[in-house]
């Protein structure tokens, strides 16, 4: 195992009908901006209860945060902030509505001309304007963790930020929120999750056994609890435990000591940017290639994946880490996820070839946990897509 130093100081509040804690958490003599996405927070009952929970304290709203969220927005909600002086930030809503907060909070205290510069240059944030978060969506694991991932439609780019001023001061996690939530995006969240585990697990042995049995803890519950929350939203034990997966695929405990892929992420990024897919089904996408390709490097974990999670025991190393693979297909297929570019757009041909021009020009040609993932490798993973 590798040496580490790990601090999350994001303050976690879990449970039925805690959304009225806000009063209790937030500082009473700040100006507070509370940010949220489309709407639909004023439809099930979200909107209400921060609002109650709020009445004694001075809020200006900014809604209509985008899935993947948007640039050119974020700066008229930025704009707002200045004019406002407003000190501190309230994410309600998801991951897309929490990672713009993000950006908001290191580009309200950013001293240069052109925020975007915080992404374009991979500037780390060591301090921003305080913010907390409400989450409506589980998938991300923004609510307990210092990234970022913000997307620049004009110039179609989505690009990822963080630094240790980004942690949420609190985050409020109420499970009874996840059964107004469409089938669609219950299936992105368990997948985003599951990818997001994959992507600190699923590179080669490096003696972390507790890292690798959480690692394992959290998938076989994405598992067991994807049939159930997608088929009844209103379970709440289902709810729970989806919620809390997901936040404990993303909180920092399970990349301890160990090697880190985030290949599979990088590469997802630019279909969304390309092509406006799900955030998860690009991951969905661009996994199972991505593991095939490399096959040669993640055989041990790929097999030990296939033993451990699906109980494959028969064959050669090779044999039970394509079958590990063809697994996990089947799984992202169960929750109606489909796991090849040409399923999302005919438009297809070509796109290899853009995105490993994109990661040449951006000079990403040593990532993944060997650093041997390249432009060249890309172009072969992102076709192996189609």
């Amino acid at each position: 195992m590798r040496a580490f130093e790990f601090e999350n100081p994001t303050k976690l509040i879990f449970g039925n009908d805690t959304i009225g804690k806000l009063s209790d958490e937030l500082p009473k003599d700040v100006k507070v901006m509370m940010l949220y996405g489309g709407g639909s927070i004023k439809k099930n009952g979200v909107y209400d209860q921060v609002q109650a929970a709020l009445k004694d304290f001075d809020v200006i709203e900014f809604g209509g945060i985008p899935a993947n969220p948007e640039y050119d927005v974020l700066m008229d909600a930025l704009a707002i902030i200045k004019k406002e002086k407003v000190e501190y930030l309230l994410a309600v809503g998801g991951g897309s509505v929490i990672d713009g907060v993000k950006f908001l909070s290191a580009a309200a205290l950013y001293e240069g001309d052109e925020p975007w510069d915080i992404l374009k240059n991979s500037i780390r944030t060591l301090k921003g304007m305080p913010f907390a978060s409400v989450l409506t969506l589980p998938a991300t694991g923004t609510e307990m963790n210092s990234g970022a991932v913000i997307t620049r439609a004009s110039i179609k780019e989505k690009r990822g930020m963080g630094g240790p001023g980004l942690f949420p001061q609190f985050s409020i996690l109420d499970p009874a929120v996840v059964r107004s939530i469409p089938k669609r995006q219950l299936a992105n969240g368990v997948t985003d999750a599951f990818t997001h585990v994959l992507e600190q697990y699923m590179t080669y042995p490096a003696g972390a056994l507790l890292q690798d049995r959480i690692c394992e803890s959290i998938m076989q519950t994405l598992i067991e609890i994807a049939p159930r929350i997608i088929a009844d939203p209103s379970n709440y034990e289902a709810a729970s435990n989806f919620m809390w997966s997901c936040t404990m695929a993303l909180n920092g405990i399970i990349r301890l000591g160990v090697p880190t892929d985030w290949a599979v992420h990088m590469m997802g990024h630019e279909l969304t940017a390309l092509y406006g897919i799900d955030h998860a089904r690009t991951l969905a996408i661009i996994a199972p290639s991505h593991y095939r390709y490399n096959m040669e490097d993640k055989k041990e974990k790929l097999a030990q994946y296939a033993e451990r999670i699906w109980g494959i025991t028969e064959g050669t190393i090779e044999e039970k880490a394509h079958a590990g693979i063809a697994k996990t297909e089947a799984f992202f297929h169960s929750m109606e996820i489909k796991t090849t570019l040409s399923e999302y757009t005919k438009d297809f041909e070509g796109t290899a070839e853009t995105i490993a021009k994109t990661f040449e020009e951006r000079n990403w040609v040593a990532i993944g946990e060997r650093q041997k993932v390249g432009p060249k490798e890309v172009l072969e993973i992102v076709k192996m897509s189609y």
